[in-house]
């Protein structure tokens, strides 16, 4: 039901590292709020005060902003302390809530009792009846207590974008609480005065929050709410045996795959695709495109099983595909500071990786030449003598190319006649060995560019030297 008011946001906990599912839940918001032409608004749930930190929200904002998903407002509930407690004392004082002064023992009792009777354990609503003037006199003594929502003994339904209706029979949740005391707001309560106040449209959250969804519109009827907002519940990411994703299967927070070398595109890319696709199927897409085709009904209900092989394909293809200038700079974090790094290098290697991670050992031999065997220079059968006579032959016409035109087109123009004499296996294989010191490498064209002419020369002459011309 998008209008031009859409807002939705997205409310991470700063206890942890941004997740990669939670970043994908931000992605879902953010797309959704440019489809619509709506507002995205990040809302740090920092009242945790014992285990949120700073370090966390500076890793979630970096992440998002890696991502591209700029904030139109950004909000801390820790700075709304004074905005929570006024409405708590107000539910209070309307009787839609009460102070509990139960121990942990007295509730443990009550628990284990339903137990036994085999009924799901609730609270009893023991302090329902506390008079206020005797809640307040036993507060001000210093008595610890907890704030509980009078849960009304009716059915909840909502309309999920998602998963279409769902109801709830909110005799089964009891009195939950909603604040640790009137200074210490709980999940619950914040997130729908938050909610209301900053006029959200649309909550787009993780499956998991679904049983949360009831107890929220209670509290929202509660302060008298006439429009609450849609709520739309996208599948968890699983592991590829579609348990919870952890990491025997994959990494789990974004920084591990920014700092692994994954580009900010593929990244998207692939996230979108995480229990959404497009009516025309289509995979490969630009942010503009996945915003111009993202429609919320196709969101699937069942777990979005996050598969590395593809997320590493769609790296390896923005890898391929990016201009050379974005992929140089962005190559820049990822190799020693004292490395050169020069287009043609890059481009021997680009479509070999599936992360830029990778780039320091692909370009390592440009740098370093690898003390090889001279046995690594053998095609097949080949002798100490046929691997000289291939190296001396392509020496000779190496060294007839002005070091200005040294270019992979021109090298391999002129040594296609020694190629076509002596066979592919006699003169190239020799020749890739010698110029990069692995089994394993580009094309000996196009790292005699990287090289250029000296370096080249001076790393086939290296190589004749292992194999001294037989007499």
């Amino acid at each position: 039901m998008p209008t031009e008011s859409t807002r939705v946001r997205f409310a991470p906990s700063p206890t942890g590292p941004l997740h990669i599912g939670s970043a994908r839940t931000a992605l879902f918001n953010w797309i959704f709020a440019r489809a619509t032409g709506g507002k995205f608004i990040l809302r740090i749930e920092d009242t945790d005060f014992e285990r949120s930190k700073e370090e966390y929200v500076k890793d979630i904002t970096e992440g998002l902003s890696w991502l591209g998903l700029e904030w139109d407002k950004f909000y801390k509930q820790s700075e709304r302390i004074e905005i929570y407690r006024k409405h708590l004392e107000r539910l209070v004082q309307e009787d839609k809530a009460y102070p509990c002064f139960c121990t942990k023992e007295e509730l443990e009792g009550e628990r284990q009792a339903m137990l036994s009777q085999g009924l799901a354990p609730k609270y009893s609503g023991k302090c329902r009846g506390i008079p206020k003037d005797e809640a307040k006199h036993r507060i001000e003594a210093g008595e610890g207590y907890v704030i509980r929502f009078k849960t009304p003994e009716i059915e909840v339904s909502f309309k999920d974008l998602v998963r279409g209706t769902l109801r709830f029979d909110a005799s089964l949740i009891g009195d939950f609480v909603i604040a640790r005391d009137f200074n210490q707001p709980l999940y619950q309560f914040a997130v729908v005065v938050d909610d209301l106040d900053m006029k959200i449209t649309h909550v787009i959250r993780g499956d998991d929050h679904i049983s949360n969804t009831p107890k929220q519109i209670l509290i929202a009827k509660a302060f008298g709410a006439e429009q609450l907002p849609y709520f739309a519940h996208i599948p968890m990411i699983l592991n590829p045996d579609r348990s919870k994703m952890s990491k025997r299967f994959a990494d789990t927070s974004l920084k591990e795959y920014i700092d692994k070398g994954y580009l900010s595109q593929a990244v998207v890319n692939f996230l979108a695709l995480l229990g959404w696709h497009p009516q025309d199927d289509q995979e490969v897409m630009t942010v503009d495109e996945i915003i111009k085709k993202f429609d919320i009904s196709r969101v699937q209900k069942g777990g979005a099983v996050f598969d590395s092989d593809k997320l590493n394909w769609f790296n390896s293809h923005y890898i391929a595909h990016l201009p050379t200038e974005e992929i140089l700079r962005a190559a820049a974090g990822f190799v020693p500071e004292n490395w050169k790094i020069n287009a043609p290098m890059l481009e021997s290697v680009r479509t070999r990786l599936s992360n830029l991670g990778k780039l320091r050992e692909a370009l390592e031999f440009y740098f370093a030449l690898p003390d090889y065997e001279k046995e690594l220079l053998r095609w097949k059968e080949m002798d100490d003598r046929r691997v000289w006579n291939g190296l001396e032959s392509s020496l000779r016409l190496i060294e007839e190319i002005p070091a200005g035109l040294f270019k992979k087109d021109a090298l391999e123009a002129k040594l296609t006649f020694a190629v076509e004499e002596k066979g592919k296996g006699e003169i190239l294989w020799p020749l890739r060995v010698a110029l990069s010191g692995k089994k394993n490498s580009p094309g000996p064209f196009e790292i005699m560019e990287a090289l250029g002419k000296e370096e080249t020369m001076r790393r086939v002459r290296l190589a004749m030297d292992k194999v001294q011309k037989q007499p």
